[in-house]
């Protein structure tokens, strides 16, 4: 492509600047950090998870900084990211390890350790709170101390079994062996096709969220008609560890961080067998419905021969990711001067042939 480097106009972009400023203060109100991440909690995560940077304050920031825009944030926090040193690979991850907070399984009604409705908008009825607008900071403070007076005493998060660990023991679901190889790194090497599931799930787990989420909606809805069922969600902490430079059977425990888990069943026939397949999501923070539409679209990609869009991996995979689309999309707000004159060089040229002839 030939763009064209815009010369002078200096003063008119630092003006730009200044105006953009001025947009996010002239209301002559001021909005903390620390409330963004007291309550906007799901933006966070979200900015989190597509950003592949846990820090939730980085986040907040990010997210003020954007005036609230997701891709910016996105974008913001990427750049912040690609400047930092890597200084240590975490060991992998056991989510069985994982300090539940909300657990549900929409297979069973009743599953090993219990359901666990936790925090979720999915009870609530979808109605406008106008009582929002005149809440107070006193009014804030006794919800609190009511709501911590209605409850029992507190208990530590617990872990829990997982529901396809149970229907292995039944003998419905294989068992594999751990795949120990290294994965592969999509912020340090390039995704190229076909990609190893690493690189597939890395991909969709920074995905933009309502892209993750079309492409879910288009599987369930018409492309493959892939219908599966939630075997189980599951929101909570999962402890990292470093490996300790003389001693790998103790590893160093460098703290938590907040994910939701996802294991989608797949039925699929084989003549006159009825088989099932597992989904896998998982994503930062509390983010339920982006990870059970990476659970649908992972199945999906471990069948690249089906002639469905949402099976192609170069289509999904290149197509989910918001800075790419975000920045691509504007780009075509630049000078493309030289290109469209060329355009009209060449239709004025042809125009002009066939009124000679």
């Amino acid at each position: 492509m030939g763009y064209v480097a815009v010369k002078g106009g200096t003063n008119a972009i630092e003006a730009s600047i200044d105006q953009l400023h001025f947009n996010r203060i002239k209301g002559g109100k001021l909005i903390e950090v620390e409330t963004i991440l007291s309550t906007m909690k799901a933006l966070v995560d979200q900015v989190m998870s597509e950003s592949s940077m846990y820090a939730p304050e980085l986040a907040a920031l990010a997210i003020k900084q954007a005036e609230g825009s997701m891709e910016e944030a996105v974008f913001i926090l990427r750049a912040h990211r690609s400047t930092l040193p890597r200084l240590h690979y975490t060991e992998t991850v056991e989510t069985t390890q994982m300090r539940v907070s909300r657990r549900v399984s929409a297979s069973f009604k009743d599953i090993p350790g219990g359901q666990i409705l936790g925090a979720t908008t999915d009870y609530t009825h979808r109605l406008l709170d106008t009582e929002l607008q005149t809440e107070t900071q006193e009014s804030i403070l006794d919800k609190i101390t009511q709501f911590q007076q209605s409850q029992p005493a507190p208990e530590h998060a617990r872990t829990y079994p997982k529901v396809v660990d149970y229907l292995r023991e039944q003998g419905l679901f294989p068992t594999y062996q751990p795949d120990n190889s290294a994965p592969f790194d999509i912020t340090k090497q390039s995704l190229t096709f076909p990609a190893p599931r690493s690189a597939r799930l890395q991909t969709l787990t920074r995905g933009q969220t309502g892209a993750v989420t079309s492409l879910g909606y288009a599987s369930l809805r018409g492309y493959g008609q892939v219908h599966p069922t939630v075997g189980e969600v599951r929101v909570g902490q999962v402890p990292l560890t470093i490996a300790h430079p003389h001693n790998p059977e103790d590893p160093y425990y460098i703290g938590e961080v907040d994910v939701t888990e996802v294991e989608s069943f797949v039925p699929t026939a084989s003549g006159d067998t009825l088989d099932f397949e597992i989904g896998y999501g998982l994503c930062y923070g509390q983010n339920e419905t982006k990870a059970i539409a990476m659970s649908i679209l992972d199945q999906c990609l471990d069948h690249p021969e089906a002639p469905f869009p949402t099976h192609d991996e170069e289509f999904v995979l290149l197509h989910i990711d918001s800075v790419e689309a975000s920045g691509f999309i504007s780009h075509l707000k630049l000078p493309h001067y030289v290109t469209f004159q060329s355009k009209l060089d060449r239709a004025r040229a042809v125009r002009k042939e066939q009124e000679q002839s």
